[in-house]
């Protein structure tokens, strides 16, 4: 039985889908004012890794992840950086979605932009006024607002009452009629874009940010699903408002409501006021992405994390033994290691399954950091057959045992997302990508092309069977800082640390 936690009741409840054998999910993406941080890439990689379970588990996983490509600051910051706001959106949905891809987080099933919904979003709002949940307001603003005190309900999520819930700060009071009312759509003002407006039965102008996952989410999974997720500060007033106007259209929504949790930079939880963000294009030009991805995975996915460049490096060194012993065990298997797989598909058709123990602690609100030390005992037990190896060569049982525990810990490692042979991390040292621009580096695309020239000298001699020439070249890289690893596609290159 698969168990999570469930924000709304505040305890685990069994998954139980909607639709026997589907699990449909939907994550609060991004709003693309800006470049992403190191939370965006933690509340990807927790459902990216949720979704790959579930999938081993045997279900089907539809995963929509929203783009909020129109909103307050999107307006503002584009005017900032002399764009159009549909340009300044989608250059920065670009920017997202390098990241995503340089941190092997899979593609949503859908990802569905708020602009391309406008006409879910009007038909919503007009359910919810018909039903006496909401009204325009009486100035001739053009607004609409959601009547919280309209609905007992309200504040269910967060376990909070109205009467200690903070004004909505969405839109000028003067149009609602209570302050904690929330915009479900804003009339256009003087001074911003024409284009940046729509027609609908109260005026020209665009959505409130709340409805518009309500209607994505239902479009795409149905008026009931299994799963909402998102980070720890969505969940108000963004889920708050999302579950009180679904629930108040008619909707069943959400079964399950999941939060990833905060990251704290030097002990100050990380935002934007305080001046503390860690870019991810900063990091990934810091440290390979595969690592970062491991150090996003070391804590419970509910708790808070710490982040430090000290903190990245000491797991750095716990993942290169992941990485050691998977490359160690290859080499002493030669041709009878397990094939590496050509996409994240198919967990089934491996050389092994997972370990009880990393299958009931996966079960159970997917704990990975307890996973994660079922696969360091799997490595340590394969690693002292790879030093037996080594020193006085292993017997059929044994060698038969390797295989067993090195596709045991590849297969855990790919439903995690860390897996050093996984073709997403070819060539990616860190630097190699996802930059917040263009993703053009003058010194690293020199790099890569020197790398690639003597990489491809090594690979010709060892073609010709001349390994003296090879094991040379190999030797230069590595006097110059350059580790490089031999995979099915090629090479792969990093750099020493020393």
């Amino acid at each position: 039985m698969i168990r999570l936690h469930s924000t709304a009741t505040g305890d685990l409840i069994p998954l139980e889908p909607v639709r026997d054998g589907e699990v449909g999910i939907y994550v609060c993406g991004a709003t693309v004012q800006g470049a992403p941080h190191i939370g965006h890439m933690r509340s990807a990689v927790v459902f990216d890794q949720l979704r790959r379970w579930l999938t081993y588990r045997g279900l089907r996983v539809t995963l929509v992840r929203n783009t909020t490509d129109i909103d307050d600051k999107i307006l503002t910051k584009s005017v900032d950086e002399d764009r159009e706001w549909w340009a300044h959106a989608y250059h920065y949905e670009q920017v997202f979605t390098r990241a995503y891809e340089a941190m092997n987080v899979l593609p949503p099933t859908y990802e569905p932009r708020a602009t391309g919904h406008i006409t879910e979003m009007i038909a919503l709002i007009g359910r919810l006024i018909e039903a006496g949940h909401a009204y325009a307001a009486d100035d001739e603003s053009g607004d609409v607002y959601f009547d919280v005190r309209s609905w007992a309900d309200y504040g269910a999520l967060t376990h909070q009452s109205v009467d200690d819930m903070a004004d909505a700060a969405d839109a000028d009071p003067r149009g609602k009629r209570d302050v904690r009312d929330f915009a479900l759509w804003k009339g256009h003002k003087a001074g911003e874009p024409d284009t940046a407006a729509w027609t609908a039965p109260w005026g020209r102008g665009r959505p409130g940010w709340h409805i518009e996952c309500s209607a994505m989410s239902t479009k795409y999974l149905g008026a009931e699903f299994d799963i909402h997720g998102g980070g720890l500060d969505l969940r108000f007033p963004h889920h708050e408002n999302e579950m009180a106007q679904s629930h108040a259209a008619g909707d069943a929504f959400a079964r399950i409501w999941m939060h990833s949790g905060l990251l704290n930079v030097g002990g100050d939880k990380m935002s934007k006021s305080l001046g503390n963000s860690v870019f991810a294009h900063d990091l990934i030009a810091q440290f390979p992405p595969a690592v970062l991805r491991f150090f996003l995975s070391t804590a419970h996915y509910r708790s808070t994390l710490e982040f430090s460049a000290d903190l990245v490096e000491t797991q750095r060194t716990a993942f290169d033994k992941l990485t050691g012993f998977v490359t160690r065990a290859r080499e002493v298997l030669g041709a009878e290691a397990p094939a590496v797989p050509d996409a994240v598909v198919g967990y089934r058709d491996r050389a092994a399954d997972v370990p009880d123990e990393f299958a009931v602690a996966m079960d159970e609100d997917l704990s990975i950091p307890r996973a994660l030390s079922v696969v360091f005992s799997t490595v340590r037990d394969g690693s002292k057959l790879v030093a037996a190896a080594t020193a006085d060569g292993l017997g059929e049982a044994d060698r038969t045992r390797l295989v067993q525990l090195l596709a045991q810990v590849e297969l855990m490692l790919d439903l995690l997302g860390v897996n050093p042979t996984d073709r997403a991390w070819a060539g990616q040292a860190a630097g190699a990508s996802a930059t917040e621009g263009s993703g053009d580096d003058p010194v690293r695309a020199a790099l890569d092309s020197l790398v690639d020239l003597v990489a491809h000298q090594r690979l010709d001699a060892k073609a010709a069977k001349d390994f003296a020439t090879a094991d040379a070249l190999r030797d230069r890289l590595r006097a110059a800082g350059v580790i490089i690893e031999d995979t099915p596609d090629g090479y792969r290159y990093d750099l020493t640390r020393d």
